[in-house]
């Protein structure tokens, strides 16, 4: 009898119809788990810089201050 949990056996079983199975995205990169949710997947060197969830939020609320402060025009910047 053959073992039920050897390693190297990749044979499918005869009552397997491939025809009927579907290819389904698994974990954090399914396309529907990703959807509606607040995830971002970041590139390799901005997770370098921003290794934790914190890191990331405190990076956006500075940008988002950042972004709020009006630009001074040239006529604002030039000397009366």
């Amino acid at each position: 009898m053959k073992n039920l949990t050897d390693p190297d056996d990749y044979e499918l079983r005869d009552e397997y119809d491939l025809s009927k199975m579907t290819i389904v995205a698994k974990g954090r990169y399914a396309p529907e788990r990703r959807r509606g949710q607040n995830i971002a997947l970041l590139d390799d060197d901005v997770m370098r810089a921003f290794p934790t969830d914190e890191a990331v939020n405190e990076a956006l609320r500075l940008a988002i201050r950042i972004a709020a402060i009006p630009e001074k025009t040239v006529t604002e910047m030039a000397p009366a």
